[in-house]
């Protein structure tokens, strides 16, 4: 089968339950909250933020961050490398320069999506950093009342990797094979039963002879090495590891199957009720999140350092710095949402039958305006949807 023909396979499972879909990256074990230095920066310089005119206003001339109104907002982020930008925002401040002394960032972190989206039904946070299957999944059980999506983060960082011993060449050779992806249905179980339809297979489930495991990623490394598993999709930094930590090859590099090898992993969700009462806060704190992806992009080193520090922090184990290394070769970051990845997958995940019977509108998952108007003040070029 020739891969570059091949579709792409950034596939969602949308309605999978949501305690059973398993977040975009799962490179770290459950978190305490930061601590209690960690939960609000300093507040430095004031910058500006705008008033509360509606979010899609471009004409209201915004006010400096010591002039909002005293207020909360509730940021979760995963302690993980494709949350590198809400890591570096977080580190370095730059989420509560943006939003002023006034404001109080209050910090919650995550493990898995399904577990954020929950928090976010609750009332219990306001802003949060999250992979494409969740959000989607909130947005569909919510009947679209519950969030949008305001801002990308992180595209790329996937992959299958397969025992050399194996003998998989390609998706003609799974026949028969024992692969696990990190639980049924996320993002990477449903992009590897895609490659094993294309090919013709069947899964185990459905009376073919592929069988494909639901496993966590750090039991995934420990079956790999054991030789018990021949091969596996993950997310990065787990790909990586599965290379230099267990012998692996890549055979599949995700960014190959998309056009410009580009495909959303991580973006930024808003609960709705607090975009449409505190439009100012949601500009003020995209101004923040331009600026850390602008960081990331433009001192890598810097910025991997202040990962790696955070998630030591969060975690308590940081990663290696040649897994660091090289996992972050593998993404890109950037604040468009990558609107068509998302669409695309939507349409695969429903031509796989996870979906049921009929395809969500998606077409108001997305709320742009308030990151057009802060793209606008710097002079950048809008963000716009397929």
């Amino acid at each position: 089968m020739n891969l570059q023909r091949m579709r792409p396979l950034r596939l969602l499972a949308l309605l999978l339950p949501l305690l059973v879909v398993a977040a975009c990256g799962q490179s770290a074990p459950a978190a305490p909250p930061p601590p209690a230095a960690a939960t609000a920066a300093p507040a430095a310089a004031a910058t500006t933020a705008p008033t509360d005119a509606p979010a899609a206003a471009t004409t209201t001339a915004p006010t400096t961050a010591a002039e909002v109104a005293p207020a909360t907002l509730r940021l979760a982020y995963f302690p993980n490398l494709t949350h590198a930008p809400a890591l570096v925002g977080t580190a370095k401040g730059t989420f509560q320069e943006a939003l002023g002394p006034n404001v109080t960032l209050d910090l919650k972190t995550f493990n898995a999506g399904p577990a954020l989206i929950e928090a976010l039904f609750a009332g219990e946070i306001d802003i949060g950093y999250i992979g494409p299957n969740p959000a989607i999944n909130g947005y569909v059980k919510s009947n679209g009342e519950a969030l949008r999506i305001i801002a990308g983060a992180t595209s790329g960082g996937a992959a299958f990797v397969v025992r050399p011993e194996a003998n998989i060449k390609g998706p003609a050779d799974l026949a028969g094979k024992k692969l696990a992806t990190p639980q049924l249905g996320n993002t990477q179980d449903v992009a590897l039963r895609y490659v094993v339809k294309e090919a013709g297979l069947k899964t185990a489930d459905e009376g073919g002879d592929v069988t494909i495991l639901p496993t966590q990623n750090p039991d995934i490394l420990t079956l790999f090495q054991k030789g018990e598993i021949d091969g596996a999709w993950v997310p990065e930094p787990w790909a990586t590891r599965l290379v230099q930590e267990a012998g692996g090859a890549i055979l599949i590099d995700e960014r190959e199957l998309w056009p410009d090898g580009q495909f959303v992993t991580t973006h930024v969700i808003v609960s709705k009720q607090f975009l449409d009462e505190r439009p100012d806060l949601v500009e003020a704190f995209l101004r923040g999140h331009v600026a850390a992806v602008e960081y990331v992009n433009t001192n890598p080193e810097e910025a991997l350092t202040l990962v790696n520090q955070e998630i030591e922090r969060i975690t308590t184990k940081p990663l290696p710095q040649a897994v660091l290394e090289q996992a972050s070769k593998t993404l890109a970051f950037t604040y468009d949402p990558l609107a068509s990845s998302l669409f695309t997958s939507a349409d695969h995940a429903f031509e796989l039958g996870f979906l049921g019977d009929s395809k969500p509108d998606l077409s108001a998952i997305y709320a742009l305006d308030p990151l057009n108007k802060v793209l606008a003040e710097q002079g950048l070029e809008p963000i716009v949807l397929p």
